[in-house]
């Protein structure tokens, strides 16, 4: 392969963790599409594990795709810019890989952007920080003992169980408190693409169920939303968020799913489908109102972006984001993620590309401002 360098243009590598079958993690066909955008664009990306990140050498050993699905190794100039994609908690949780983002991060050089994963209390925490965002967020709290069951239900008929650190809603949980029942709790599992429901007499039995379920996990309790529905089932809005060549947040696209005909969320690996958002508001809203609920979730979903990075204390170039839409219109937020899986949707998958590589533009620009 022909490795070229535009002098005005950074050196961004995608950075991920080694693998003794397939090289490295993570997704391959994503890092495939973001090394030929770039090229289309005049720069060199590449992935690097972080093994192979020598921060103190003028090269490294990179990988830039090969014939048919392969890879090649190849001796590559140091980057400028990291695109974070160390793939999960438990690869971003250990020694060499939490040491190696540190380095980059206080090295010089290099530009390194969203560092960590997001936890979801933590989300919740600097949300409720700020007035403007504050009321977006459901009633949350942290799940310590039944009491703080007991506590929520007596405002709030239905609720979620959610673990801390989950992803593509795995763990998660619902719970529905009907008083006038012989078995008064309700509490739905999620187990693959369906769920299974365990019926309690007492919050003694619930919790010893709930503590079997979540083990050692740490959980958050908040209050369940009654989302907008189509087709009789709920739906909530994916928000994709990246920041432009200026360094601003900018909306790149917004799609939604719908949820599986058992599925207690939303979400494609439970189930749950890819809609469009517009037609699935206007099932419920009409036209006129759905165009204004789609600006809404826009600036809304800026606002909450803006937030999260002010309050985490980390320069961040990208998230996606679950809204909801209630039976009125109003919007909840339920969940945002610094490293987002790929949207499907084509329009928005070419410009999440194209913006990985303005972003890293202006980074480097800030960076030769401010050594």
């Amino acid at each position: 392969m022909n490795i070229r360098t535009d002098n005005d243009k950074p050196v961004i590598a995608i950075l991920t963790t080694s693998d003794k079958l397939r090289l490295f993690r993570g997704n391959h066909k994503n890092f495939r599409d973001i090394i030929r955008t770039g090229r289309e664009l005049g720069y060199l990306a590449y992935v690097v594990t972080v093994r192979d990140l020598k921060l103190e050498n003028s090269s490294v050993t990179g990988y830039v795709p090969g014939p048919g699905k392969s890879w090649t190794a190849v001796q590559l100039p140091s980057p400028q810019i990291i695109y974070n994609r160390i793939p999960t908690r438990e690869e971003e949780a250990k020694a060499a890989v939490s040491r190696k983002i540190a380095e980059c991060l206080e090295h010089p050089g290099i530009r390194l952007y969203n560092p960590y994963f997001f936890n979801k209390w933590s989300l919740f925490e600097w949300l409720k920080g700020s007035n403007a965002t504050s009321r977006h967020v459901p009633a949350t709290r942290r799940l310590r003992s039944s009491r703080t069951l007991t506590s929520m239900l007596k405002t709030h008929s239905s609720l979620y169980l959610k673990p801390e650190s989950g992803k593509a809603g795995k763990g998660i949980m619902r719970l529905k408190y009907q008083a006038d029942g012989t078995l008064p709790y309700r509490l739905q599992i999620q187990s693959g693409k369906r769920n299974v429901t365990y019926k309690a007499a007492s919050i003694e039995r619930l919790w010893t169920r709930i503590g079997k379920e979540r083990g050692s996990s740490h959980y958050i309790v908040q209050q369940a939303i009654e989302l907008a529905t189509c087709k009789g089932r709920p739906f909530d809005l994916r928000v994709l968020l990246q920041k432009n060549g200026r360094g601003g947040w900018a909306v790149t696209g917004i799609g939604a799913r719908l949820a599986g005909s058992r599925s207690i969320t939303t979400h494609v690996p439970r189930g749950g489908s890819v809609e469009d958002p517009s037609r699935m508001l206007e099932a419920m809203f009409g036209p006129e109102r759905t165009a204004s609920i789609l600006k809404n979730v826009s600036s809304t979903a800026l606002l909450i972006a803006r937030q999260i990075e002010r309050a985490s204390g980390y320069t961040l170039g990208e998230m996606s984001m679950d809204l909801g839409a209630d039976d009125k219109g109003g919007l909840w937020f339920f969940e945002a993620n610094s490293r987002p899986m790929k949207f499907d949707e084509p329009e928005i998958r070419k410009l999440s590309l194209e913006r990985i590589f303005y972003y890293s533009q202006h980074l480097a620009r800030q960076a030769a401002i401010n050594p």
